[in-house]
């Protein structure tokens, strides 16, 4: 059978403007099992723990995910949980690290006073960039086929940054992975792609090749700064922001990016519908997923 992944690649579906939106991210180590709703439903979380943490975190601004040693053996000592949070806008990025004994302890956390540009106070800063790859085989399969391998490798290079994950969305466009804090995400990795965006994330790069877009912004802010990148080469991460988006009448989008040193560029985003119909995700109906199709409209010195 065709997969999902296989499907999206041969069919060249645009991989810009198709992560995940959210500016901050918390992250709770468990090495599993992992359910297809990972946060909620894994074996190993308190009764109705995950839940309730997931759903204080989306109020805050916040995206939860499960984490993992590739070597499953290699759990943080003592029983302990690593918990990391992180804020992805640019000039504003931090990332911190706290250990806990139980999951539930992270529920004493007030999250809404944590989110946000300014840094807490929360555990310890944590060195970055950490990289995330889905590898939740229950969510999709392609996940677990494409991902594992890749997360081995990739920790095999860099192992106290490499984690597996458990859904990063946009699993026909697997492997992906995602890094933080920068917030970029990345799909259709190979060793030597994953290995470029981690050597470039450590001197404060993107890398736009395979970027699905900086979930900081939505999918149509994503799609306008990747273009911007490809007109201006600029592959430093934080040096452009997306500003000033506006609804159009006719449901696309025209959005503003500017650049550190002053630049400025309008863009026009419309969304398209990808023919022909295919599975978004292994087991599920066909769809036509929808794209964002960026162009330049202006640029002003």
């Amino acid at each position: 059978m065709e997969t999902c992944v296989f499907l999206s690649h041969e069919l060249a579906e645009p991989l810009a403007g198709t992560a995940p939106t959210t500016r901050g991210w918390l992250l709770v180590e468990h090495p599993g099992p992992w359910a297809a709703k990972a946060v909620a439903d894994s074996r190993g979380l308190d009764e109705g723990v995950g839940r309730e943490l997931d759903r204080r975190a989306a109020k805050a601004g916040f995206r939860t995910a499960l984490i993992r040693r590739p070597d499953d053996s290699a759990t943080t000592p003592g029983g302990a949980r690593a918990v990391y949070l992180a804020w992805t806008e640019p000039g504003a990025t931090w990332l911190r690290r706290l250990d806990v004994r139980a999951a539930d302890d992270l529920l004493e956390l007030d999250l809404a006073a944590l989110a946000g540009p300014t840094e807490p106070a929360f555990g310890d800063p944590a060195a970055g960039p950490l990289v995330l790859v889905c590898t939740n085989g229950k969510r999709d399969r392609c996940c677990a086929i494409e991902g594992r391998p890749l997360a081995g490798a990739l920790a095999a290079t860099f192992p106290g940054v490499t984690w597996e994950a458990t859904h990063l969305g946009g699993h026909r466009f697997a492997p992906t992975a995602v890094v933080l804090p920068q917030g970029y995400l990345y799909g259709r990795l190979d060793p030597s792609a994953a290995h470029a965006v981690v050597a470039a994330a450590r001197v404060g790069e993107m890398v736009p090749q395979w970027c699905r877009g900086r979930a900081t912004y939505s999918r149509a802010g994503q799609a306008a700064e990747l273009a911007v990148r490809a007109e201006c080469g600029d592959r430093r991460a934080d040096a452009l922001s997306v500003y000033d988006e506006r609804a159009e009448d006719d449901g696309g989008w025209t959005v503003r990016v500017d650049h550190i040193d002053g630049r400025t560029w309008m863009v026009a985003v419309d969304a398209h519908q990808e023919a022909p119909a295919r599975p978004e995700s292994c087991g599920k109906d066909e769809g036509l997923p929808t794209s964002m199709r960026a162009r330049l409209l202006s640029h002003r010195q």
